[in-house]
């Protein structure tokens, strides 16, 4: 490799590990505070980069928060597959509770990224509510892949779907994890009551 071209690649990834370093601090900082309270001269302070180097690295405070969100989108549906994997079609939709009363008991938890985003800049910032649309109708579109596996109608899958959702408002308002319980416990009562219809078809004549 010539010089000229080892240079480059060690900027790439200089500029990589810097990226990586803001949108790190970008994502604690708006998740804690809040996005419209953390401006650029704040991002500055927390990591040490200039604001001229920071806007290098990204046109706008918007750019950055859209890859935060697409980060945290890429996170939960790390999480949602590991809680539903190795069970069985039933536990299947009961795991994403188990996952959130987990995520509800950590020290940080501030609710959902994404409603947070929607509620100060959704009127005002088109990318960022087609951002938070997307990943909340994606994880609708993953609860109707686990109903159909489970055999029960569509129906249940914005059924359990709006309980996660207020599951996980309610945790942030009320400080606690009881939430996800009293939602797993809602869910549970839901699943029976579809696949009830399917389990007496099924049964002896």
């Amino acid at each position: 490799m010539s010089e000229t071209r080892q240079r480059a690649a060690t900027e790439r990834a200089d500029d990589a590990a810097l990226r990586a370093k803001i949108l790190e601090t970008a994502d604690r900082l708006y998740y804690t505070l809040g996005i419209q309270a953390v401006g650029m001269d704040t991002l500055r302070a927390e990591t040490g980069v200039s604001l001229k180097r920071l806007y290098a690295l990204f046109p706008s405070k918007e750019s950055i928060v859209e890859e935060v969100l697409l980060a945290r989108h890429r996170m939960w549906n790390t999480l949602v597959e590991d809680a539903v994997t190795g069970t069985g079609t039933r536990e299947h939709l009961l795991a994403i509770y188990d996952m959130l009363a987990r995520w509800f008991d950590q020290d940080d938890f501030r609710g959902c990224m994404f409603i947070n985003s929607f509620g100060e800049l959704g009127a005002t910032t088109p990318r960022v509510a087609e951002i938070v649309r997307s990943h909340k109708g994606q994880f609708q579109a993953r609860l109707a892949e686990l109903v159909a596996e489970a055999g029960a109608p569509a129906s249940l899958a914005p059924q359990l779907a709006i309980l996660a959702e207020g599951a996980q408002t309610t945790a942030a308002i009320a400080g606690t994890g009881e939430a996800a319980r009293q939602a797993r416990e809602a869910a549970e009562i839901l699943i029976d009551a579809a696949l009830r219809p399917r389990e007496q078809a099924d049964g002896p004549a």
